[in-house]
Parts: C-alpha cells; sequence; structure tokens
C-alpha cells in the first residue's frame, strides 16, 4: 500500500512529525514500512506562467515563440512541444534553474532567436513517466485555470510528497485504504482524526428508483448491492489535487469520473464501479452466477470464458461486469459519458478470489474484496463518490439509492480486564492507560466493574478475541515499554530427542562410509511416485498423493520412495563428468490409505542411497574395486552393526531391480527395506550406469533401536574356532544356513561367517559348497572340547535335515 504522506495531512496532524519519523513510529506499531520515497527533487525557481502569445518560430517549423508571463517579469521562450498554445498555464524553469534530471537551465539562442527558459512536462520535473496522464505525456502540463502566476509548482504538482511503502499483511485489510491509514497514525501520534465530508445534496427531481432496479440471485455471495443514478455528467480531467494523490499512490489519472471512484477506493477501501447508463443495455441490475461458457469481453478487451462459480454483474441478459474484479468493455466510461450507473457493493472474499485465480485477472479492487471489507463503508463510500461527481464532474445525483441489503454490519464486542492485560504482558498498566488506547483506536467501549466491554468496529475484521485487543493495547502504547525481565524457576536444558540422537547416529556412520549427503526434492512426477516401493508398503495400501495444482509435471506427486529424485542427482552429475558416487539421504515419504484423500498422508521417515562408479580407486597401486552388490550391502550390515541391531538379507524381486542382485532387508522377520541394482532397462531411462542402492523404512528401525548404549565386558577367556563346508543345493540361500547355524549353536555359538563359496569343477552339477566359520566362546569359563564337538554336531545335524545338506570332507 502506496500511502501519501500529503494526502495523510487531511485527516491527521503531521506537523511535528517527519515522512522518515512517521514510517519509523507505524513500523514500530505492527505495520512494517518498507521504504520512504520522495516524488522528485526539492527544485527552485519553477513556477507557473502564463502564455500570452504563442507564434511559429521564423526559422524553425516545429519550434515555437512563446511570450510568458511569470508573475514578476515576462519571459521569451523557445519551446517545441506539439501541444503548447496561447492562453496556458504552464510550468516555467528560470534561466539558472537545475533540473531534476541534471539539465541546467541557460539563456540560449535556438536558431538565432533568443531563449530565457523552459516550459516543462512532468516528465522534466522529475515524475515517473508510468503515473502521468496519457493526454500529457507527450507534452507539457498546463495547469488549470485557477492556478495563479508566479507561484511555485512544487507544491501545485505534489512533488514534494513523501510515499510511504507499507507492507500491509493478510490480517490488517483496513491498512489498504488511506482512512484505515489514518486511523492508525492518528492513534500512534494520539491525535484526532478528520473524517471526509459525505454530505450529499440529490435532486429530488430525479428518484433513482425511476432509472433502475436491483435484484440478486446469489445472496450469499453479494449479500448487499447498491446503485447510483448520476445524470448530466461532463467528463473531464479531474482536479489537480486528486490527480497528484493518484499518481502518488502509483495509479494513472484518466478522467474526473474513473478518477473519483479509484480516489474513493483508495481513501475508503471500498471498490465502487462505474457504468456508461446509455450503455448498460436495460434499467435493470441481476447478480447471478456465470453460466458454462458463457463469454464477455472485459476493460482489458480480453474475452473471458465463465462458470457457474463466477459472480457477474448482468443487465438482464448478459453479464457487464465480473464482480469484484474488473468492467466491461461493452459499459465503460467514455468522452462521451453523460449519464452514469455507480455499483457500491459487497463481495464474498471467497467468490472474488475463484474468479481471480481462474481469469488470472488481478486489480486493486479485487485485492481489497479477497481480503474483506468493511461493511458499514459499502453505502458511505458510494454516497462520498456521488458528491465527489457532483462537485468535481458537474452531475445531477438522483434521490435514493436503489439497493438490496442482507449484509450483517453488526459490530463484534470483546471482553477485557486490565488485571488480565497485566498478566498476560508482565506490565503494570492501570485502567486509565489500557482505556485510553481505546480511545486513540476509536474503539467505543464500556465499564462493567472491572471488566470493560470493548465494541470492536466492522473496519477491524482482526479483532475478535481478548488475545486481539491485548495486541492493539500494548502496540499502540508502545513494545518498547515491555520490560527486561529474566526468566526465573526451574529450566530445563534443551536436548535431542532419542530419535533425533538415532538420525545423527546414522547420518555420521554413512558419512564417515564414504557416502555424501544430498537434499532432493519431496515431489516427483505421477510415474517415479510409486516405484522403488519399500516391502512394508503394502501393494494397494500405498496409494500416491496428487497435488491439486502442481508447479510441473515433473513435480507434481508426494513421492513413496527417496530413489527415483536420488537417481536424477546421480544423472545430473553423470552429465557433468562426475563418474564415481555415493550419496545418501534421509527423507519423509507420504502414505495414503485413501484414493480419495480425506485427511492428511502418513509421513514415514526412509534412508536410502546410491552409488555408481568406483568404490576405490588406487592408481599407484594398480588396484579398482568398483561399485557392486556386496559393496552396498556391506555399507547397510555394517550401518546395522554400529546401530547394535540384527538383520538378514533375503534374495527377492522387486519391479524396477535387477532380478539377481537384490535383497530385502529383514529386522526381527519384517521386512524394513531392500539393497541391490537397479535394472537395467530403469538404468537406461534415468541416463545412469550400473548403479546399486538401498532404502530402509527408519520407523521400523526407531521401534526397536535401544537407545542407551549397550556395554559388553571385553572376555576373559579363549575363544574356539571351528570351520564347515556343506554341499547346499544351488538354489539354497547361503544365508538361511547361516541362521540356522547361529540359531541351533546358541549360546556358544557368538559368530558364524561365511568365508569361501565354490562352485564348478569336481562340484556335482546343481550344488555348491559354501564354507562357515564357528566362533564357540563362553563369557564364564574356558569350554571343553567335548562341549564343542556336541555342538558342532547338532549344528551339522540341524542343518543336513533341513536342507538336505551334507559336509564336505
Amino acid at each position: 500500500m502506496l500511502v501519501s504522506y500529503n494526502w495523510l495531512r487531511n485527516y491527521v496532524n503531521l506537523d511535528h512529525v517527519t515522512p522518515e519519523e512517521l514510517a519509523e513510529k507505524i513500523t514500530r506499531s505492527g505495520i512494517e514500512v518498507e521504504g520512504v520515497e520522495y516524488l522528485a527533487p526539492a527544485v527552485e525557481n519553477i513556477v507557473v506562467g502564463y502564455v500570452k502569445s504563442c507564434e511559429k518560430h521564423p526559422d524553425a517549423d516545429k519550434l515555437n515563440l512563446c511570450q510568458v508571463d511569470v508573475g514578476e517579469e515576462s519571459l521569451q521562450i523557445v519551446c517545441g512541444a506539439p501541444n503548447v498554445g496561447e492562453g496556458q498555464k504552464v510550468a516555467v524553469a528560470k534561466p539558472g534553474t537545475k533540473l531534476p534530471n541534471g539539465m541546467k537551465i541557460k539563456k540560449v539562442k535556438l536558431r538565432g532567436v533568443e531563449s530565457n527558459g523552459m516550459i516543462c512536462s512532468l516528465q522534466e520535473l522529475g515524475l515517473d513517466e508510468k503515473y502521468i496522464p496519457t493526454d500529457v505525456a507527450e507534452g507539457i502540463f498546463v495547469f488549470p485555470e485557477d492556478a495563479e502566476v508566479g507561484t511555485p509548482v512544487q507544491e501545485l504538482l505534489n512533488l514534494d510528497d513523501a510515499v510511504l511503502d507499507l507492507d500491509v499483511l493478510a490480517n490488517r485489510p483496513d491498512a489498504l485504504s488511506m482512512l484505515g491509514v489514518a486511523y492508525d497514525v492518528a492513534a500512534v501520534l494520539d491525535q484526532p482524526i478528520h473524517l471526509p465530508d459525505e454530505n450529499l445534496n440529490a435532486d429530488e427531481s430525479i428518484q433513482a428508483e425511476d432509472y433502475i432496479d436491483v435484484k440478486i440471485d446469489s445472496i450469499e455471495n453479494n449479500p448487499y448491492y447498491g446503485a447510483f443514478v448520476i445524470r448530466d455528467v461532463e467528463i473531464k480531467p479531474a482536479p489537480l489535487w486528486m490527480r497528484n494523490y493518484l499518481m502518488a499512490s502509483g495509479i494513472r489519472p484518466i478522467n474526473n469520473v474513473v478518477d473519483i471512484t479509484n480516489f474513493v477506493l483508495l481513501e475508503y477501501g471500498q471498490p465502487l464501479h462505474a457504468f456508461d447508463y446509455d450503455r448498460f443495455g436495460s434499467k435493470e441490475v441481476v447478480i447471478r452466477q456465470g453460466k458454462e461458457n458463457e463469454t464477455m469481453i472485459t476493460l482489458d478487451d480480453q474475452e473471458r470464458q465463465l462458470n457457474e462459480k463466477n459472480l457477474v454483474i448482468t443487465n438482464g441478459k448478459e453479464p457487464v461486469a465480473l464482480a469484484g474484479v474488473m468492467g466491461g468493455a461493452d459499459s465503460e466510461v467514455t468522452d462521451e459519458t453523460t449519464n452514469i450507473l455507480l455499483e457500491a457493493a459487497y463481495f464474498d472474499a471467497a467468490s472474488v478470489r475463484h474468479t481471480v485465480k481462474q481469469t488470472g485477472l488481478r486489480s486493486e479492487s479485487s485485492t481489497r474484496f479477497e481480503k474483506g471489507v468493511d461493511p458499514n463503508r459499502v453505502k458511505r463510500a458510494g454516497i462520498r463518490a456521488c458528491s465527489l461527481l457532483q462537485k468535481y464532474a458537474g452531475g445531477k445525483v438522483a434521490a435514493g439509492v436503489v439497493e438490496v441489503d442482507e449484509l450483517d454490519k453488526s459490530e463484534k464486542s470483546v471482553t477485557i480486564t486490565t488485571s488480565k492485560v497485566n498478566q498476560r504482558l508482565g506490565m503494570e498498566l492501570d485502567e486509565k492507560d489500557v482505556t485510553s488506547v481505546l480511545a486513540r483506536l476509536q474503539f467505543e467501549f464500556s465499564k462493567n466493574g472491572e471488566e470493560i466491554v470493548v465494541q470492536v468496529p466492522t473496519r477491524r475484521l482482526d479483532i475478535s478475541i481478548f488475545e486481539d485487543i491485548l495486541e492493539e493495547v500494548i502496540r499502540i502504547y508502545g513494545y518498547d515499554h515491555l520490560p527486561y525481565t529474566i526468566p526465573q524457576g526451574w529450566v530445563q536444558a534443551g536436548g535431542l530427542t532419542d530419535v533425533q540422537l538415532l538420525q545423527r547416529e546414522i547420518k555420521n556412520y554413512l558419512s564417515s562410509a564414504g557416502l555424501m549427503e544430498t537434499l532432493t526434492y519431496s515431489l516427483t512426477n505421477k510415474q517415479d511416485a510409486s516405484r522403488f516401493l519399500t516391502p512394508d508398503m503394502e501393494e494397494g495400501t500405498a496409494n500416491t498423493v496428487g497435488l491439486a495444482m502442481p508447479m510441473s509435471e515433473e513435480h507434481s506427486h508426494l513421492r513413496l520412495s527417496l530413489i527415483p529424485e536420488m537417481l536424477r542427482v546421480l544423472q545430473h552429475n553423470v552429465a557433468r563428468t562426475q563418474t564415481d558416487l555415493a550419496y545418501y539421504e534421509i527423507g519423509k515419504v507420504f502414505i495414503s490409505e485413501e484414493e480419495q484423500i480425506t485427511k492428511q498422508p502418513i509421513e514415514n521417515l526412509h534412508v536410502a542411497g546410491a552409488l555408481t562408479g568406483l568404490w576405490h580407486n588406487h592408481p599407484w597401486q594398480q588396484e579398482k574395486k568398483p561399485v557392486d552388490f556386496y559393496v552396498a550391502k556391506g555399507i547397510v550390515e555394517g550401518l546395522f552393526a554400529h546401530l547394535e541391531l540384527d538383520v538378514t538379507f533375503v534374495q527377492t524381486k522387486m519391479e524396477d531391480m535387477h532380478p539377481g542382485r537384490c535383497a530385502e532387508i529383514r529386522l526381527n522377520g519384517k521386512g524394513i527395506g531392500y539393497v541391490g541394482q537397479i535394472h537395467p532397462l530403469v538404468a537406461k531411462d534415468f541416463d545412469v550406469k550400473e548403479t546399486y542402492v538401498f532404502e530402509i523404512n527408519l520407523e521400523s528401525v526407531f521401534s526397536v533401536h535401544q537407545a542407551t548404549p549397550s556395554f559388553t565386558d571385553i572376555p576373559r577367556y579363549p575363544s574356539v574356532t571351528r570351520d564347515i563346508a556343506f554341499i547346499l543345493d544351488n538354489d539354497v540361500p547361503a544365508g538361511e544356513v547361516q541362521a540356522v547355524i547361529k540359531e541351533t549353536g546358541a549360546p556358544l555359538v557368538k559368530e558364524v561367517s561365511i568365508f569361501d563359496v565354490y562352485q564348478g569343477e569336481h562340484m556335482e552339477e546343481g550344488k555348491k559348497s559354501v564354507a562357515y566359520r564357528l566362533l564357540y566362546q563362553d563369557p564364564s569359563r574356558t569350554l571343553k572340547d567335548d562341549e564343542v564337538e556336541t555342538s558342532y554336531q547338532a549344528v551339522v545335524e540341524k542343518v543336513n535335515n533341513q536342507f538336505g545338506s551334507y559336509v564336505r570332507s
């Protein structure tokens, strides 16, 4: 919201505060002022001049020789502006003047004729070209006839104005108007507020109801509509002071009718719209929802296709305006307009928001309707505009307003007590301090014992509860008055939760193992959203979640796996000649148990890794170790060993993984993840080479992990190792045999490791030899040979019976 300092002075006395000081005070009161900008640099010796005569230059077709009265003297000035003429009052820079653009005005000769000054355009006076009226954009500016000759133009053109740029948040729609800002400034400065004159002398010989009728078919989206009729208006420029204020507020002046509606919009925060009554098409105003495939042409000359969610203003037959957003081209005010139909209405914020979203149109009007307008200012704004049209457009205002009014204009009441205010703020305000703030804010209140019942004016839509009033009290009283206190009582030092500590442990391990952490988008495309699912996600129950309004198709769905986006990270780096890569990520996946979303999806934390290229490369030793299945599996094994958790690996098949190089990771018999090589065809799709990945559901790990580290004494007694080589069928997983050995040999067997696998010559077809090393140990005593032998034979018997194997001799 751009706030003109000079305009604001019409409502509040600012004599003792500079624009910079005012900006500081407004910011301290809760509305940030992002900057203060002066309209133009201060200049001297530029005054109003009267063009007494204007003749063609004797030696130049495009130059004019003007005699200009500047009050104390008459100057001869050569001017090239196409619109200069005799009888005009113009801005004249006298010799010696330095213009804002750096040009210094001197007495010169132009084509042999002396020129003593310069007749200036608004651009040359320092105004931004985008705010200059189109009718004077290509030439000099002509003052109204009542401008006094010799008067400095600085004040007449509002060039000494400062503009405060307010960052108005969504909860303060009242500050999107000059009056809203004035109420706040008056409270901050403890000054009275001067409200604009709303007196209107309507022409009783003309009755508005004779010219127009209003009907609302969608009362829930338009609870109030008021129609005013103004006849015999004269379209001309608005008064200079009004154009100055509009330009300072970032709005280009157009004509008196349009400028007045824009002026009231900024003054009251209430959008208005002026229709050309004679081009409106009927005497009936009907507000209804749009129809499917219905079209209209808006003021920007664009055809808009409507639907049933659009609220439109019609003439009973066809749309003439998008309610609260933009008017139609067929009924806009033109230079030939003589009769005006003025709309003052209250439109539902959600309805306007939908139309803005659908059409992409956003205007000063829609911005205010979307955030909410004061219901008690709607009709008053219309009356204010009629008064200005009567004064500055010569219009005859028809008596009465044709309206449909089902708008709730009641004020809310909030009860507070001084003791509760002090309790919350930690201050010692008395009742007078609190009521003084309420009075400064123009809030009416009554006392009932200790209670203060505050009537909240409807302009303050953000206030409804005690805490809102509390905020008003402290921001106007001054945040600087809040006492500095040291917290008292018992305070517990902060720390990480067990889950956060475990996450940190996982990060530390994977980083120390040689993987780099990456962070990818939580969004992916529809195809990849349901790929690479961990075993805990049952097919059919883990539904993907799509965004209602995705920014792109590549980021349209919430992920169910971290792997697809990690593969894109690999691809991005491989394309930049980085071939040896190892990444990990800890992030959330989003699971919905519903096909049609009615509640928030479940968020599970996962850890994933992706590796490609060489794992080790030692040129000096002529040693290279490419990434393979056992590298990825070893990282996972090491991670769980670090976390002191036992996991098993079972060969599995997944749609996007290599059929022979993928294993399911199981914890306590439950599948929590997988590790393996991605399928070569999938690797081709992602444009990467041989790549190995793993992904683990950390929620399952959190549920069984012990936060307190375990401790085991260093063994005092010796251990014994025994080796066994079993002849197994090729399809028997070595890991399953390993698990059976450990289970059967417990508690004496502490470790079981595989140290050799043989297939080939001298081995029966369809068979393999797998050698296991068993470590026996008892922490309390030295084991005897017969105990080890007994356990050893039990293991052999169990494995042979269960897997149909025999011991290799």
